[in-house]
């Protein structure tokens, strides 16, 4: 499952604002990185431009030295996206939610269990996602990385609202992903667990050119 995952001269705007140009990066298998910048730099848009939710105005993004672009479909089902919102419906089960999940993506979910023990959930199965915490709701929304073996993540703040054990289940999921040839490209103002993880500070790429806005 793994790949060669690279941006290249990339550039985008939001809402009309100028975010970031020439920006460039490439992860190999069993890579991370970490994007930092200040707030409102462009680390969310470039999360959801590597996740296919609109295109940037300049560059592109490459998988196997070949444009995401041609085959978009390919892109989508090659990777796990989680951000800010956790996406759960109050009235579905923790079990029932993974097999939404697991549905959308064309598959059957069995057993919830390998999917929701590595975040210390499989307890709470049954439990419906209205009485769960901010923390276990976040939890089952990483959980989904479990469903199935994709070789990308996507991480928006993966961390927001977990405590100690929970991020030290999650830096070890992560490691798990990797020591397979996965990919993981995240955003985080909390310290995960990460080895040899590579850093991409948006703040060192200004816009520097004009360009066709991107609207979302």
């Amino acid at each position: 499952m793994s790949g060669t995952f690279s941006g290249i001269a990339l550039g985008a705007s939001r809402g009309g604002k100028r975010l970031f140009s020439g920006l460039d990066f490439r992860l190999s298998p069993g890579g991370a990185l970490v994007l930092t910048g200040p707030n409102g730099s462009g680390k969310s848009s470039l999360l959801r431009l590597m996740a296919g939710f609109g295109r940037p105005v300049a560059g592109h993004f490459a998988w196997d030295g070949a444009d995401v672009a041609e085959d978009a479909e390919a892109h989508r089902a090659r990777l796990h996206y989680v951000g800010h919102q956790d996406g759960l419906k109050p009235a579905l089960t923790v079990a029932e939610t993974l097999g939404f999940w697991a549905a959308l993506a064309g598959e059957a979910l069995t057993d919830p269990v390998p999917a929701l023990a590595p975040l210390g959930l499989a307890a709470l199965a049954e439990t419906p996602c209205r009485f769960l915490s901010s923390g276990q709701r976040r939890r089952l929304a990483l959980s989904r990385l479990a469903l199935r073996p994709v070789p990308l993540w996507l991480l928006d703040e993966p961390a927001v609202g977990l405590d100690a054990a929970a991020l030290e289940a999650l830096g070890a999921l992560i490691a798990r992903h990797r020591a397979g040839g996965g990919l993981v490209v995240l955003s985080t103002h909390q310290g995960i667990p990460l080895d040899q993880a590579d850093t991409l500070s948006l703040a060192d790429f200004p816009w520097r050119s004009s360009g066709e806005e991107l609207g979302w």
